[in-house]
């Protein structure tokens, strides 16, 4: 039985040197990867930029010279490589998707600006990570953990030990350690190749669980004890990607703070408008109240704030006064909704509360309305007729344009699609945001939580609010028609929600036998929109008394005398979705029930049944923040940004996932790349390629497109990659001194972004002055895909080095550097370039 050693930690990267034997040598050089090139639309080619002073280009006999890193002929020759596959089409490949098809980078920040944005960020972090610690605030320190409890955990349970990775937890035992006559407890784990034992005080500080943000919980194979170069990789690639999300809204975070807005003058009428609340505000309430205020009257940046209350806590009225600031200075609000149910009701309200001041109207966009009745309102909004426009995601299509738009109120952003999620995002950087949530998915409840967006929390009920009784149990018949008739006894109404629309009719069929002489009726996202519109307002009149529906009911709808809701296959619904079902009854003050249903336990998987525990725990009022918080643990918290997939979670499990990530959150100024100008940069390398005469012929005007080309290395590596491929697009492939001239481009830039002033070559010796500190070096090579060039890397003075076994000529010695700067250059996304 193998017992857990501590592992060694290499602290310095190794350093590889390749005899001319070397089978290893060539592939230094040469991009072998397979590679797919898909050709994007055609565009326009670039605008020819004006001539640069730093490049002259000289005709000779039959050739073009280009001067400007000195003098060396070279023979000119044609590499016999593909379009799609050689080492500058695979570097724009990359470009591109890194950049995800945007046209331009966004506009650069300097470096004294950037630490001054960086410092607000790390306040904000600070906030909000004290409200997610929570219990989990270890004694230690008080350092933040999500280590588990060794003495919590059951057999067969997944657990991640730090340093070894993934392994089965079997048991606690007492067990006598060598050379003592005293036993002590361990934890027992089993591993792919072993059972190890380790001291349960030492496994408290290096166990994790292992959770999975989908349905399953396994992961694909256990760590080996004998050899833990694999869980290495596995956490380095994890490390990798935690640093590009922390990195990516990062830069969200700066765009949006350096966006600037005149703040909105203080209304005195906004007073009178409160006074029409009809009730007391919470304490939760007024603060949220005193948040939006203080955001859109004395902050300069666009808002960007969750409220999240529960359902009937008041997170409307939060969202009425915020409009009502923005509209009474001349500017247009949109409130989206993800139903066209509660889109209706939002309008109701909205109007109603603002009905008293006529100079400010309200429309709603839906699909109730006629063609002409709807261009009628695009132009209306068009105009700016419109102050206050309600619908679904309808309003961020391409078609509404607004007039003046100033905020945005978001109800449930977790109910809206992926598309839609990212077009809210594009709001967030001009317009001023408020987003309203009952049960937050885990990921805006993660942003909330650590400070890269603004949080109120209304976790107060009102004092009319009594707690929902939930009754979870297997269905049966006669427990469903007790339910409905005690509530018809007290005159109230049901509502009886399954997951689909297949189903409503056998369900209908049933109730009108059980209760002939009540009126019920079937409500669904694919009805005629009169039809549907119709049944619901019969509903809330209280015509009809039961409503039997699918989860288009979830959100929003507020009917005081439907006080029971039956949810069958309950299974079959998330938790956020059950907690916002459930919130439909419950709005006045009468005791409201709720019964759950599943069909058969030995049918529910562990995490339905993880989350139907979860449910029943979380009954209390005000406690759908806490579920999400649940939800997170149970399923996740996703990617923040997209919905990529979770594989890099998958590779440490989600509580080692979440501990890197604040690890990293805390040292996010450390993992910095200050770029340089791109005149700066020194390439002390003799190499002149010389074109040959029959390309010179075929290009226009060769020497314009040569100063194009340093022009568009100047401005970003987007306009090179843009411009290479533009050129490519219309003379075919360049030949080869066309290709080594590019390269030079394509360092020199790659260079500035990395902060590397000068690159040289000594005799075998490669070296780059650099301004990174170690630790951005470190982060970079960790995410190397060549090993090659990793182990072939060191860094030591500021200058990044490498030794090779043999001098090369100049032209390979300026191929290597290309992928070498290539390899470093892709690790970008995960370093804050300012």
């Amino acid at each position: 039985m193998a017992s857990l050693l501590p592992l060694p930690e290499v602290s310095s990267p190794i350093v590889l040197k390749f005899s001319p034997s070397s089978p290893s040598l060539q592939t230094l050089f040469n991009v072998n990867r397979p590679f797919l090139y898909r050709h994007k639309q055609r565009r326009k080619t670039h605008s020819l930029f004006p001539i640069s002073n730093t490049t002259k280009a000289v005709y000779t006999q039959g050739s073009l010279s280009i001067s400007g890193l000195n003098t060396q002929k070279l023979v000119p020759k044609r590499e016999k490589v593909e379009l799609d596959t050689d080492a500058i089409s695979i570097l724009n490949e990359r470009i591109r998707r890194d950049h995800g098809n945007r046209e331009t980078a966004r506009p650069a920040m300097d470096s004294q600006e950037a630490d001054k944005y960086i410092k607000l960020v790390k306040e904000q972090q600070q906030r909000g990570l004290q409200k997610l610690k929570g219990n989990r605030e270890s004694k230690e320190g008080g350092v933040f953990s999500y280590k588990v409890d060794p003495y919590t955990l059951r057999s067969g349970d997944y657990v991640v030990h730090k340093k070894v990775g993934v392994g089965r937890f079997v048991g606690v035992k007492f067990d006598v350690p060598k050379g003592s006559t005293e036993p002590i407890e361990y934890v027992f784990i089993e591993y792919a190749d072993g059972m190890a034992k380790l001291p349960v005080k030492q496994a408290s500080r290096m166990l994790y669980r292992y959770n999975l943000p989908n349905e399953t919980k396994r992961p694909k194979a256990l760590s080996k004890l004998s050899d833990t170069t694999v869980w290495e990789r596995r956490k380095i690639k994890g490390k990798v990607a935690i640093q590009k999300m922390v990195v990516d809204l990062m830069e969200l975070y700066l765009h949006r703070l350096k966006q600037r807005r005149p703040p909105y003058p203080k209304n005195p009428a906004m007073a009178e408008f409160a006074a029409q609340f009809p009730y007391k505000p919470t304490p939760d309430q007024k603060q949220a109240f005193i948040d939006v205020e203080k955001d859109l009257t004395e902050k300069e940046t666009p808002m960007d704030r969750l409220i999240c209350g529960d359902v009937g806590f008041g997170k409307t009225e939060v969202a009425l006064r915020a409009i009502f600031c923005v509209v009474s200075a001349g500017k247009q609000a949109m409130v989206l909704a993800p139903t066209i149910v509660l889109a209706k009701q939002h309008f109701d309200v909205i109007s109603e509360r603002f009905s008293k001041d006529p100079g400010i109207k309200v429309g709603l966009l839906s699909r109730f309305q006629t063609k002409a009745e709807k261009e009628e309102y695009l132009s209306m909004i068009k105009k700016g007729e419109l102050d206050i426009i309600v619908g679904t995601h309808s309003l961020l299509g391409s078609r509404v344009v607004y007039n003046n738009l100033g905020l945005l109120v978001v109800d449930e952003e977790q109910r809206f699609g992926v598309k839609q999620k990212e077009k809210i995002a594009s709001f967030k950087t001009s317009l001023d945001v408020l987003t309203l949530s009952a049960t937050p998915i885990p990921r805006t409840l993660y942003l909330a939580l650590t400070g890269f967006r603004d949080a109120s929390l209304i976790s107060t009920p009102p004092p009319e609010r009594v707690p929902i009784k939930t009754h979870l149990s297997a269905f049966g018949k006669e427990k469903v028609v007790a339910a409905i008739k005690y509530e018809l006894d007290r005159g109230g109404q049901v509502f009886y929600v399954l997951p689909r629309i297949k189903g409503l009719e056998e369900v209908m069929d049933f109730l009108e036998q059980s209760f002939p002489d009540v009126n019920i009726a079937i409500a669904h996202g694919k009805q005629y929109s009169k039809q549907l519109e119709e049944t619901m307002e019969k509903f809330e009149q209280g015509e009809i008394k039961i409503l039997i529906c699918t989860n288009i009911v979830e959100s929003g709808l507020d009917i005081q005398n439907a006080n029971t809701i039956i949810i069958q296959d309950v299974q079959q619904f998330g938790l956020a979705q059950l907690y916002q079902l459930r919130g439909r009854v419950g709005r006045a003050d009468k005791e409201a029930y709720a019964y759950l249903f599943y069909p058969d336990k030995s049918l529910l998987t562990d995490q339905a049944l993880e989350r139907l525990a979860a449910l029943e725990e979380c009954c209390e009022l005000g406690q759908g923040f806490q579920l999400a918080e649940k939800d997170m643990g149970i399923r996740g918290f996703g990617t923040i940004f997209g919905e990529q997939q979770t594989g890099d979670v998958g590779n440490v499990g989600i509580d080692l996932f979440f501990e890197m990530l604040f690890e990293s959150l805390s040292k996010v100024e450390e993992h910095r790349v200050v770029s340089v100008p791109y005149q700066s940069v020194q390439i002390d390398i003799n190499i002149n390629p010389r074109l040959p005469s029959e390309y010179i012929n075929h290009l226009e005007n060769p020497m314009e497109i040569i100063n194009e080309a340093e022009k568009a290395a100047e401005n970003d590596i987007w306009s090179l990659m843009q411009f290479t491929e533009n050129l490519r697009r219309q003379y075919g492939k360049e030949p080869y001194s066309m290709e080594i001239l590019l390269k030079k481009f394509y360092v020199r830039r790659m260079a500035a972004d990395l902060g590397i002033s000068r690159i040289y070559a000594s005799g075998k010796m490669v070296g780059m002055e650099t301004n990174m500190s170690k630790r951005v070096f470190k982060l970079m090579t960790d995410s190397m895909t060549s090993e090659a060039h990793r182990n072939s890397l060191l860094f030591e003075d500021n200058e990044i080095k490498a030794e090779l076994l043999l001098e090369l000529p100049r032209e390979q010695l300026l191929n290597w550097i290309f992928q070498c700067l290539a390899e470093l250059h892709a690790s970008l996304p995960a370093l804050i370039k300012y």
